[in-house]
């Protein structure tokens, strides 16, 4: 069976002795920084590989002390499980009880307490006060394990119980849009730019192009590792190590994202379903306050704009607007950690419900029922999609839900349901295109009702009337339209039903038209004689458009049924031997008035061509 990737993050008050722990599991110091051996304390992430069986746990080691919060919540933004540490001689300190708020509003649901030093003094009542602390948390059921690095007392049992854990920890999605959360940048002579991070949502494979995001800027994956070794294809849960010598390492700072989504931009605002534990700093978060939000590994200075209150107390959760002084690239469902403006407290966090959220009014009806909606569920994708094109109506299938941890496949099933509409490349929610087929039908109606001579509504008029801009959703709607109940007639559209009639004020005028053309079929008046006064050029009109005489030129009328037999009668002619004009027009018996602009259109509709001075059929 092949073992599975996962990351565990350590959490905890300083000198409880997460790192110590780390060292006695992996025997690797995480320390590395001259700094962190002189003062004896983790100062910025440090990282080790754990083996367990079945699975290989990177491992990422976080400060605890209060001063490096910042590097604490960026190790922790994409881990799997967490290791928190209680030391048995401190007990229940700050930074534990922080740790333990920013893990909670991370969603992290799985992992063990460990509570080291556990020679320095006695555990039983230590475990039950931990237990009692735990409540109401998402890590309130995990297990409590008694250690000491110093005689080694427990570490088997923290071993065996960290692999249970892993069991029983889902794997890490994989849904084809990979993502790396950078959290250390640097250069190596001779290779370039290398950035390193936890991979999530999809594979990386050496040799492809990806995006460092907020920056929108493409480069070249030449080399991966993972804990030293190197790699062809990386895969989500796996602590990884990029060579980008395509980029500059001032480029790529902390907080970064590389990735192999190309369609999606960062954004400066982010609409999300904001929640304060109740135990969390009691003073009220409100509105117009100036944050700082942390995300993934990046943090950014955020104001803050409620959607429907002045401030949110401890225990409350709310819709709420983040504007950013620099953008982020986020998905809808990532999770977020909310610190006071100062930085010295956790305040909030939550989940983000629209990460495009710059195009609307936080406080329009339909950006409202967006928010209420996804924050009723925000990780279930039918929602997600249903939210969607009810807000927006409609959207083409590849652009739907890209910056979401869904795959493409997830999306398209979905998509293809009865509960949608969809076509070729579009999507829309089923009432908007109910509502949009109506009004079109009505405006076709309503001109066979005004226009009853002329043969449909003009579909650039109808386009107009619809305010469509989109040219592929409106020559869906007109395909979908001819297929119930509906047709094209040239320039223009129609019930199938629908039959022209002239109106009664021109009948007379028509009546006239049509003896005249009767009368001398291959050698008619011309347009200015048949159409002398206003009544007799709509009705003219109204013949051409209802396809019962041919308009060749500006002088020239042909009706159909005579066009029709002069085409018999030339085409029959030319299947024998080419023919010259003058030719035709005798056989024809008419004069050169008409059969040059005659012999001109077939040229012009592919069923003739000429040759000097003759015809023959192309």
């Amino acid at each position: 069976m092949n073992e599975r990737h996962l990351i565990l993050a350590t959490a905890g008050h300083v000198d409880h002795g997460k790192t110590a722990a780390i060292k006695a599991l992996t025997g690797t110091d995480t320390d590395r920084l001259p700094e962190e051996k002189r003062r004896g304390i983790t100062i910025d992430l440090g990282f080790a590989h754990l083996a367990l069986p079945g699975f290989s746990l990177g491992v990422i080691d976080v400060p605890g002390h209060e001063d490096f919060i910042r590097n604490m919540i960026a190790g922790i933004g994409s881990i799997d499980l967490a290791l928190l540490v209680v030391a048995a001689d401190d007990g229940w300190m700050p930074q534990t009880e922080e740790h333990l708020q920013i893990l909670d509003y991370l969603g992290v649901g799985h992992g063990v307490v460990a509570i080291t030093k556990s020679d320095l003094a006695e555990n039983g009542r230590l475990a039950a006060e931990v237990r009692e602390r735990l409540h109401g948390s998402s890590l309130c059921d995990v297990p409590i394990v008694a250690t000491s690095v110093r005689n080694g007392n427990g570490l088997d049992c923290l071993r065996e119980t960290l692999a249970r854990e892993c069991a029983a920890t889902p794997s890490p999605r994989n849904v084809g849009k990979a993502r790396l959360f950078v959290d250390r940048s640097f250069t190596i002579r001779g290779s370039g730019t290398v950035v390193t991070g936890t991979l999530t949502g999809g594979d990386l494979t050496q040799g492809a192009t990806v995006w460092s995001q907020p920056q929108n800027l493409a480069a070249r994956l030449r080399a991966i590792q993972s804990h030293n070794q190197t790699l062809e294809v990386a895969r989500p849960g796996m602590r990884v190590a990029l060579n980008l010598p395509d980029a500059r390492r001032e480029e790529i700072p902390r907080g970064t994202v590389i990735t192999t989504v190309s369609n999606v931009i960062a954004n400066q605002e982010i609409d999300v379903l904001l929640r304060r534990s109740e135990r969390g700093p009691m003073k009220p978060l409100t509105n117009g306050s100036f944050v700082q939000l942390h995300y993934g590994s990046a943090r950014r200075t955020a104001k803050l704009r409620f959607l429907d209150r002045r401030e949110l107390e401890t225990g409350a959760v709310a819709i709420a607007r983040f504007s950013f002084d620099l953008p982020i690239f986020a998905f809808v469902g990532d999770r977020f950690v909310v610190r006071d403006s100062s930085a010295r407290a956790t305040i909030a966090g939550g989940v983000i419900l629209d990460p495009d959220a710059a195009a609307r009014p936080l406080r329009s009806l339909g950006q409202e029922e967006f928010l209420r909606a996804r924050a009723a569920a925000p990780n279930d994708l039918r929602t997600l999609l249903r939210s969607q094109l009810r807000r927006d109506g409609h959207a083409k299938r590849g652009a739907l839900l890209v910056n979401s941890n869904f795959s493409s496949e997830q999306i398209n099933e979905l998509a293809q349901g009865r509960e949608f509409f969809h076509r070729d490349e579009v999507v829309a929610d089923l009432e908007w295109w109910r509502a949009l087929s109506a009004r079109a039908a009505q405006a076709i109606d309503a001109a066979h009702e005004s226009r009853p001579h002329q043969p449909g509504l003009e579909l650039r008029q109808l386009r107009r009337i619809l305010a469509l801009d989109d040219d592929n959703l409106f020559e869906i709607l007109i395909a979908d339209l001819c297929e119930h109940s509906f047709s094209r007639a040239q320039s223009a559209i129609r019930r199938s039903g629908h039959k022209c009639a002239l109106p009664p004020h021109l009948e007379k005028a028509g009546a006239g038209i049509r003896a005249a053309l009767a009368a001398r079929p291959f050698d008619p008046p011309s347009r200015r004689e048949l159409a002398r006064e206003l009544p007799a050029e709509e009705a003219l009109r109204y013949f051409a458009e209802s396809g019962e005489v041919l308009i060749l030129n500006a002088e020239l009328v042909l009706s159909t049924a005579a066009f029709n037999q002069m085409k018999a009668t030339i085409t029959k002619a030319l299947a024998r031997q080419p023919a010259t004009t003058s030719a035709l027009r005798q056989l024809l018996g008419t004069s050169r008035r008409v059969v040059v602009p005659l012999l001109e259109h077939l040229d012009r509709i592919g069923l003739t061509i000429r040759d000097g001075d003759r015809r023959r059929l192309r």
